[in-house]
């Protein structure tokens, strides 16, 4: 029994001298590197960035080293983290010249060739590139035709899992529903069953976007890989279900079909599991985040009475100016202006996501530090959607401050900026705003766990999920 024990710690007890003996070096000379830590050797800081409170990280690190710039070693990577309206703006007038898309590795595993890197910084993602030329979607006067559907979609969907209930879990019920409608507009798939199964694989995955991947039975990045396997044999399944209905002359109109039928920007037409892959990062990126934000809007919403009437008077006035039976349409959607006041100040209090990664495709000087290439760059939500100099009394709920005045450029930026800005930010519009408008002329309820426990790290998932009770 010792012998098996020692045997064991032969092996690793050298291995760690090594490393740590490396990580002792001097690095590579650059005229100045930025202050920091890259923690302890090979993990780094990783634990505390993904399980703590991701703005106690990023403002602990901001006091002891800098408020713009600091180093630090995350997810595997040397990792220079740009806090500040002028190291959002930095990123943003940079994308595509000095940084490169980047996604952690378990992001790269999970998702595969939806978030490989590309060669050149000026080569956006292929996925982006196929939505974005898909006709009659994404851009907002395509988006016009959607509203209709969608109103439908949302109403049926409050019907069948809302109304004579009594206590409801929000966030898996908001998972499924926005899962709904972008199967709709982007799968052309309306199977609820189906649906329902994609959801509950999904929300495995999303688990396990930024973490370390660790993939053997018993981890969640184990778990999340079986589920992404699953995610793809449906989506395979689906495609070709698809070719074969166009092939039998069925007209189809939705993102997978276009994608289907039409060549990538390199004149190829991509294989089955190629097209699975990519529709599975799409999917994913519509599912995460707005189910998130639809969630905290039902929360803060039913923590504040006042805010809540405030928003429920405008959807009526819309509902009153309309004739029996008429859907939504998009001129509505313009006169939500509160409404929509409402869903930035909770996506500024939450961020759907807290951040994002570049890379440094060149050696970058920055506020006189050196960032070395190859490098990662994160930047930070909180460090501008939390600043008092732009958001007076910043931890309250207030949405009429953007009445007050204008958002300034690089502080509240839910969506991204700059070239890389979320392509599908007025769907995302869209979809939010419909919602709140049943929510609040059909519901009225209580927050049975205010403070639910919320997911540590880039990703502020309610782990423990949001029970509320309806009247």
């Amino acid at each position: 029994m010792e012998n098996f024990l020692l045997f064991p710690l032969s092996i690793i007890l050298p291995i760690f001298a090594l490393a740590l003996f490396y990580y002792t070096l001097k690095p590579p000379k650059h005229e100045r590197l930025p202050p920091g830590t890259f923690g302890w050797p090979i993990i780094g800081e990783t634990f505390a960035f993904v399980n703590q409170d991701h703005d106690k990280f990023v403002a602990e690190r901001m006091r002891k080293y800098s408020p713009k710039i600091f180093k630090t070693k995350i997810l595997g990577e040397k990792t220079v983290v740009l806090c500040g309206t002028s190291g959002h703006k930095f990123v943003a007038s940079n994308e595509e010249k000095l940084f490169l898309a980047w996604r952690p590795h378990s992001m790269q595993k999970l998702f595969r060739s939806s978030y490989q890197k590309v060669n050149s910084a000026a080569i956006p993602r292929q996925a982006e590139v196929q939505i974005m030329k898909a006709p009659g979607f994404l851009r907002p006067e395509s988006l016009f035709k959607y509203v209709e559907v969608m109103d439908s979609l949302v109403a049926q969907h409050f019907d069948k899992y809302w109304a004579r209930k009594g206590v409801i879990e929000v966030h898996h019920l908001a998972q499924l529903l926005v899962l709904t409608l972008s199967g709709r507009f982007f799968l052309g798939l309306d199977d609820p069953n189906r649906i329902q199964k994609l959801s509950k694989l999904l929300d495995t995955m999303m688990f396990a976007l930024h973490v370390i991947p660790l993939d053997f039975p018993g981890t969640i990045f184990h778990r999340a890989m079986v589920a992404a396997k699953a995610v793809r044999k449906d989506l395979q399944l689906l495609i070709r279900e698809k070719r074969a209905a166009m092939a039998a002359g069925v007209k189809m109109n939705d993102v997978l079909s276009f994608m289907i039928n039409n060549p990538d920007p390199n004149g190829r037409y991509m294989p089955e599991n190629e097209i699975a892959d990519k529709v599975m990062g799409l999917v994913a990126a519509a599912f995460n985040s707005p189910a998130m934000t639809t969630a905290f809007i039902v929360k803060y919403l039913g923590q504040r009475p006042d805010i809540y009437d405030k928003v429920r008077s405008e959807q009526e006035k819309i509902g009153r100016s309309k004739k029996e039976g008429e859907r939504l349409n998009w001129e509505d959607m313009q006169k939500m202006k509160y409404s929509w006041n409402v869903a930035l100040e909770v996506m500024r209090l939450i961020p759907p996501l807290q951040g994002t990664f570049r890379e440094a495709a060149a050696d970058i000087t920055y506020e006189g530090y050196t960032i070395p290439k190859g490098w990662k760059v994160y930047w930070t939500v909180s460090t501008t959607s939390m600043d008092p100099e732009h958001f007076p009394a910043p931890v309250e709920f207030d949405p009429a401050r953007y009445e007050k005045s204008s958002v300034p450029p690089y502080t509240n930026i839910p969506f991204g900026s700059g070239p890389r800005i979320c392509p599908g930010k007025d769907y995302a519009r869209l979809q939010i705003l419909t919602f709140m408008h049943h929510l609040v002329t059909k519901f009225k309820w209580d927050v049975l766990n205010p403070n639910c426990k919320v997911l540590g790290g880039m990703n502020p998932i309610p782990i423990q999920g949001l029970q509320i009770r309806l009247h």
